[in-house]
């Protein structure tokens, strides 16, 4: 069977990597010069003719990559496109500075970038002139502003929008795009459409695009915040606009990567399970379980003494919005629960030599093997310098917590409820801490779905590991590893100034 899942898990991997890499063929892809610090790519269909620039811009916490699907859409209709990271996020080396709350702070400072891209991609050769720019979440208020700025836009494409800069005749061509799952977001944009005509419905143009005055709201079926850049109807929604905008005819398939990209990312976790198979098996040694009245006690006392316990404390000693904290949380968090684990006996036994080397193994595949998948298809998992510090610290933070963790839930061997409670409470505890200090821990909201993700998929891995060899220290440290490296290259890195 391990066997049999290998290669099954393998070769999905293989069909599902050329398919995704085949969206790429007959494209230039390459760094855009020009852009000061800011890294920028540039994507050209080989051997067209000079065509429109578009500018994409990612939202809060992205990356280019995850703005890929519309990049190689476009790109393959025949656009000369640009998309970069904004200062903070991906592999930008500066960090997001100015205040967050002011229109004239960072909006300014984020527009100002996405114009310096803009310059640069105007300037090549194949670009005609004409520019347009899309933008996801956050960036859909900045590309909205830039397009009223200098260079000014001839279109906007704005997904998942908000911004109070729309008015009934600007910005030029704007084609608003949400998730039908987006409620607030889905009237906002029907909200902007009925600014030109108060009778207007979902899935109308308004205006005329050839002349600038267009306008058009739609929603993707049964998609989210993040679903909506996967998206078929999202890809054909912001094409035919542009080229409606343009006079263009595009007869190139739209980019369709959603599906593919997660049966990728299932058959590369399906991979761990053969490869924590193929680690030494347990013995005979049979690890104390917790009574009930204890374990409670264990699971329930850090997520309730944490938050109290730090709520009186300024933390502000990493260049990450809420990661100082974040790293203090599970820190704190994972020493009350390794007291617990020590007074209960769970720790004995727990860290021979090997316990050590198979948490090398499991951070290497998590960092490595998935990372890189990640980092190829989905956002940015490669750190610059600058983020080497944040990961240092938030590993002081994320190991203990998931040492605890692991040996609470006796390596993925403990009853399920024990397991959902010890997963349930550490999230409460978070929402405890914003609770107690919501202004100044309010993003720990954002954190919480890539950490319940980080359980779906890591705890399941590192459950096959704890399983198989009886050690979960073992996974615990390792899971540790992989779950400081996702945090410190995930979320922006902010600079007050």
């Amino acid at each position: 069977m391990r066997l049999v899942v290998g290669c099954l898990s393998a070769c999905l991997i293989l069909l599902c990597v050329l398919q995704l890499e085949q969206d790429r063929a007959g494209l230039t892809i390459a760094p855009l010069a020009g852009t000061g610090t800011t890294p920028a790519t540039l994507y050209l269909r080989e051997g067209g003719a000079p065509a429109p620039v578009v500018v994409i811009a990612h939202g809060f916490a992205g990356s280019r990559q995850l703005m890929e699907p519309f990049a190689l859409t476009l790109a393959q209709a025949g656009y000369v496109v640009a998309s970069f990271d904004f200062e903070g996020h991906g592999r930008n080396p500066e960090p997001m500075s100015g205040d967050v709350t002011s229109i004239d702070g960072t909006t300014r400072l984020l527009m100002a970038e996405t114009a310096r891209v803009a310059r640069a991609a105007l300037a090549h050769p194949r670009a005609d002139g004409r520019l347009a720019y899309l933008g996801h979440s956050m960036a859909s208020d900045i590309v909205i502003r830039q397009a009223l700025a200098d260079p000014p836009g001839d279109a906007v494409v704005a997904v998942s929008m908000f911004s109070q800069a729309v008015t009934a005749s600007a910005p030029r061509n704007l084609l608003a795009i949400a998730g039908a799952w987006e409620t607030a977001l889905a009237e906002e944009a029907l909200r902007t459409l009925r600014l030109t005509d108060p009778t207007a419905e979902l899935g109308q143009t308004t205006g005329d695009p050839a002349i600038g005055t267009g306008r058009r709201a739609v929603t993707a079926p049964m998609v989210e915040h993040v679903g909506v850049l996967y998206s078929a109807t999202s890809m054909r929604a912001a094409r035919d606009w542009l080229d409606a905008v343009f006079v263009r005819s595009s007869a190139q398939p739209i980019v369709q990567r959603g599906g593919w990209i997660a049966a990728l990312l299932v058959a590369t976790v399906a991979l761990g399970w053969p490869l924590a198979r193929s680690l030494p098996k347990a013995g005979p040694v049979r690890r104390p379980v917790l009574p009930v009245r204890a374990f409670w006690l264990a699971a329930l006392g850090p997520a309730i003494l944490t938050p109290l316990l730090l709520a009186p404390f300024d933390l502000g000693f990493l260049p990450v919005l809420v990661a100082d904290y974040l790293a203090v949380h599970l820190g704190l968090y994972g020493v009350l629960t390794l007291l617990m684990c020590w007074r209960f006996g769970l720790l004995h036994g727990q860290f021979p030599l090997r316990a050590f080397w198979i948490a090398g193994a499991v951070a290497l595949f998590g960092i490595v093997v998935f990372g890189g998948v990640l980092d190829r298809y989905v956002a940015s998992f490669v750190p610059h310098p600058g983020r080497v510090p944040v990961i240092a610290g938030l590993t002081l933070g994320a190991v203990p917590f998931l040492l605890g963790d692991s040996l609470l839930g006796e390596g993925g061997r403990a009853a399920t409820w024990r397991i959902v409670l010890l997963r349930v409470a550490f999230l409460a505890s978070l929402a405890g801490a914003v609770a107690l200090d919501f202004e100044g821990l309010f993003f720990l909201v954002i954190i919480m779905p890539v950490i319940v993700l980080f359980f779906l998929l890591f705890g399941t891995m590192g459950g096959w590991v704890g399983r198989r060899t009886g050690l979960p220290a073992a996974a615990g440290i390792g899971l540790g590893l992989v779950l400081a490296w996702s945090l410190g290259v995930s979320f922006p890195m902010f600079q007050a100034v």
